[in-house]
């Protein structure tokens, strides 16, 4: 899948760049002799899913899931049937606490994507049963380029980052009308250590209204 619409236009410059040629080839190379995840198809999903105007949420994640059938291109969801990983478990946990909402039945978040969240990674794709498998071939360069192309809009847009690989992009958004949440990631090797009880949701909520735009419904997170 490519990426289109305003997404397309914002990052065809990266598109030209010689770390981009290198990344693509890598990344070729590495769907061609390994098993890698996501599907090829959906490695741009969270640009598909979320258009650059429509962008209210940016929540970053690591990599994709690593174990077959689980990574579908946003970063924390899988599809419908696939069994709930443990990081988003503990999501859902600390969602319910935070909004006093009933935990979804399953781990498509597309619901979330439709309403303006874009479920990035900082690297986009992962050798299977490798988690950062993938780091280091050019993906964060994109990704930040992502994330600056968000930074430099005109509206507010409030950034969650969860983990060290997401949250060293808080160096990249420098406009004041955004609204950065960070945290641990919510790993359990890591999430009692300042993800749970962070309450990102109901924070984000408040600053939202605040702006005047329309807050997430987040016990929504599974589109029918």
């Amino acid at each position: 899948m490519a990426i289109t619409g305003e997404w397309e236009k914002a990052l065809h410059p990266e598109f030209k760049k010689p770390y981009y040629a290198q990344l693509y080839k890598k990344v070729l190379e590495a769907y061609r002799t390994e098993t890698v995840y996501p599907p090829s198809t959906d490695i741009f999903n969270a640009f598909a899913f979320t258009p650059l105007e429509k962008v209210k949420v940016v929540i970053l994640g690591q990599d994709p899931y690593h174990e077959p059938g689980q990574a579908n291109g946003l970063c924390f969801s899988v599809h419908k049937g696939i069994r709930i990983p443990p990081s988003l478990v503990n999501i859902y946990k600390e969602m319910s606490v935070d909004l006093g909402c009933p935990v979804p039945e399953n781990g498509d978040l597309t619901g979330w994507a439709r309403q303006g969240v874009l479920l990035l990674n900082t690297v986009l794709t992962v050798r299977a049963h490798a988690a950062n498998s993938h780091r280091g071939i050019g993906w964060e360069e994109f990704t930040d380029a992502a994330i600056r192309v968000l930074a430099d809009q005109d509206r507010p847009i409030v950034f969650i980052l969860w983990g060290t690989p997401a949250r060293r992009k808080k160096a990249l958004i420098h406009n004041p009308k955004h609204l950065i949440i960070e945290s641990p990631h919510p790993s359990p090797l890591s999430a009692s250590g300042g993800f749970f009880g962070s309450r990102p949701f109901s924070r984000t909520n408040d600053y939202l209204v605040r702006c005047g735009l329309e807050p997430i419904d987040w016990a929504a997170a599974n589109e029918e």
